[in-house]
C-alpha cells in the first residue's frame, strides 16, 4: 500500500506486532519507543527512533523529522502507555499519577497535536489511539492507568470531531488482557495487592471474557489494519473493544 505510518511504543510488544502487521501490508513504518536495545533490534524494513512519547520538545522534533524525510504522514497510531502503580487509592504515589498520565494522557495529545499539523494541510489521515476496556469500566487498584485511558477515549472523540472536516478520522482501539510481558507484571502486581497467587488472577481475567481466554497482540494489529483501510472509512470517534466481550471486569 505504501502508506506512511507513525507507532508509538512500536518496538515492544503490541505495537512492534502492529508494526510488522503495517509493514507486511507494504507500507512504510516508523516507530519510536524509549527502548533504545529495542530500537536497534527492529527488523529490517521498519525505521525506529528513541523517543519519550511525553516529551514535548522530542515529539516536535519527531514530526518535523517525519514531514521533512517522508513529506507527510497518513496513519498514526499514538501507542505509547505504561501500567502505573499499583494501589489502593488512599496509598496512590503521586509522583507515579504523574508519570503514568505523563506517558499514557500526554503522550496521546502529543501526538495528536503534531499530527494533525503534518495531516491538515494533506487533508487526509487516520489517528489510532491505543486506550483500554479499563478506560470503560474501571479497574480496582489501577486509578492511575484507568484515569489515563478513559481521558484517552474523551480525547480521541474530541480529535474525531474537530479534525472530521480536514478529512482524518481519529478512533481508539481498547484491548481487554492481552497475552505477553507487560500482562504478566500486571497481574504479578494485582496478584499481590489482592493477595492471590498470579495464577488466580490470569485465570479471573480469562473467565471475565465471553469467550474465556486473553486476547492476543495479533488481534489489536488487526483492528488497527482495519482501522486505517478504507474499509472503515466512515468509522469515526469509536471506541473498539478487542477483549473477547468483558462480562466481568473485577472477577
Amino acid at each position: 500500500m505504501n502508506r506512511r505510518i507513525l507507532i508509538t511504543a512500536g518496538a515492544n510488544g503490541i505495537g512492534l506486532v502492529m508494526a510488522r502487521a503495517f509493514a507486511a501490508e507494504g507500507d512504510r513504518v516508523w516507530v519510536t519507543d524509549v527502548d533504545a536495545t529495542a530500537i536497534a533490534a527492529l527488523p529490517a524494513g521498519i525505521r525506529g527512533t528513541v523517543c519519550d512519547a511525553g516529551n514535548e520538545a522530542a515529539m516536535k522534533g519527531l514530526f518535523t523529522e517525519i514531514a521533512t524525510d517522508w513529506g507527510g504522514l497518513d496513519v498514526l497510531c499514538a501507542n505509547a502507555g505504561i501500567k502505573g502503580p499499583t494501589a489502593a487509592i488512599e496509598d496512590m504515589p503521586l509522583d507515579g499519577w504523574h508519570q503514568c498520565l505523563g506517558v499514557n494522557l500526554d503522550g496521546a495529545m502529543l501526538a495528536a497535536k503534531y499530527g494533525a499539523r503534518v495531516m491538515k494541510p494533506a487533508g487526509h489521515g487516520v489517528m489510532i489511539f491505543t486506550s483500554s476496556t479499563a478506560g470503560i469500566y474501571g479497574v480496582p487498584y489501577r486509578a492511575p492507568y484507568v484515569a489515563a485511558k478513559w481521558a484517552v477515549i474523551g480525547l480521541m472523540k474530541t480529535v474525531a470531531m474537530e479534525l472530521g472536516p480536514f478529512g482524518i478520522r481519529a478512533n481508539a482501539i481498547c484491548p481487554g488482557s492481552v497475552s505477553g510481558p507487560r500482562i504478566d507484571k500486571v497481574i504479578e502486581a494485582e496478584a499481590a495487592a489482592k493477595g492471590k497467587t498470579a495464577d488466580e488472577v490470569r485465570q479471573g481475567y480469562a473467565s471475565g471474557t465471553a469467550l474465556k481466554r486473553l486476547s492476543d497482540p495479533e488481534d489489536v494489529a488487526h483492528m488497527a489494519l482495519f482501522l486505517a483501510s478504507d474499509g472503515a472509512r466512515m468509522v469515526s470517534g469509536q471506541a473498539m473493544t478487542v477483549d473477547g466481550f468483558t462480562i466481568n471486569p473485577d472477577p
